[in-house]
């Protein structure tokens, strides 16, 4: 366990969040992951994120150059976009409530409908199936059809090719590219996935750490048993130090306490 201090633990947090701008490509490989929020005040958070962190982003920079980035929109610890090869690691996901025959046989003609169609805006399969209105998850009513679409990009059958004023376009998502890991392969890449997560929000406290993994569940709910061992072999592969009460993780090749964190602008000040 290393000695750091509450100073350096602070100067750690601030300088590996707020690197210098760069590209966008490098920003989001950094990132790892990029939450995604609709919500536009004062601004939808994957622009947030990357307003200060790429070189001249504006906004929707991120959905206008999705399609030639290499990503995936998909759920990981909430909803965003991630590499691909990341979001890979996630499937094939075997959900906790399987789908009635009815709802199956909708999904396998919807699946069809877009492999013919190659790529579909949610209106033209409104309009093809009149699958008629539901209840939302917040209580309100919604298109059968766009929360049929939503399922089926949870469970690996579709991807988000691009978007189109703000709303999600499929396309088929090929089977071949996911196997079923056997049980080494399934904790490989747990930890693979939780070094994700570290890397996005370290210096984590040990509680934050134990709830990240927990929000990790729902981007892989067939590993949800395998949590307890996952974060005790997260614990002995972090790198850890004990700040006031409370141990605090960080990926095992970082220290907190070098000079290297030292904040970017500071860095930068004798320069100009």
């Amino acid at each position: 366990m290393r000695l750091v201090s509450t100073q350096q633990l602070r100067r750690h947090a601030v300088a590996r969040s707020l690197f210098r701008p760069t590209t966008l490509g490098r920003a989001l490989r950094r990132l790892g992951f990029v939450q995604a929020d609709p919500i536009r005040a004062p601004a939808r958070a994957q622009d947030l994120t990357l307003r200060h962190r790429v070189v001249d982003y504006r906004a929707g920079d991120l959905e206008r150059r999705y399609p030639r980035l290499g990503l995936e929109e998909d759920f990981f610890v909430n909803y965003g976009f991630l590499p691909r090869e990341l979001s890979a690691l996630m499937h094939p996901r075997t959900v906790r409530r399987a789908w009635s025959a009815t709802r199956r046989g909708q999904a396998e003609a919807v699946l069809e409908f877009v492999r013919a169609r190659r790529s579909v805006h949610p209106r033209e399969v409104d309009a093809e199936f009149a699958h008629g209105k539901t209840k939302n998850w917040f209580g309100g009513s919604s298109n059968a059809s766009t929360q049929l679409l939503d399922e089926m990009h949870y469970r690996g059958m579709l991807r988000v090719v691009r978007r189109e004023g703000g709303t999600r376009v499929y396309g088929a998502r090929s089977h071949d590219a996911y196997d079923t890991p056997d049980e080494a392969t399934s904790a490989a890449r747990m930890d693979a996935l939780i070094d994700i997560v570290v890397a996005k929000y370290a210096p984590l406290p040990s509680r934050s750490l134990g709830s990240y993994l927990s929000l990790l569940c729902g981007g892989v709910p067939q590993w949800r048993t395998k949590r307890a061992d996952a974060l005790a072999r997260a614990r002995h592969r972090l790198g850890r130090a004990r700040v006031g009460s409370e141990d605090w993780y960080w990926p095992a090749d970082e220290n907190p306490a070098s000079r290297r964190w030292r904040p970017a602008m500071k860095r930068d000040s004798g320069r100009t």
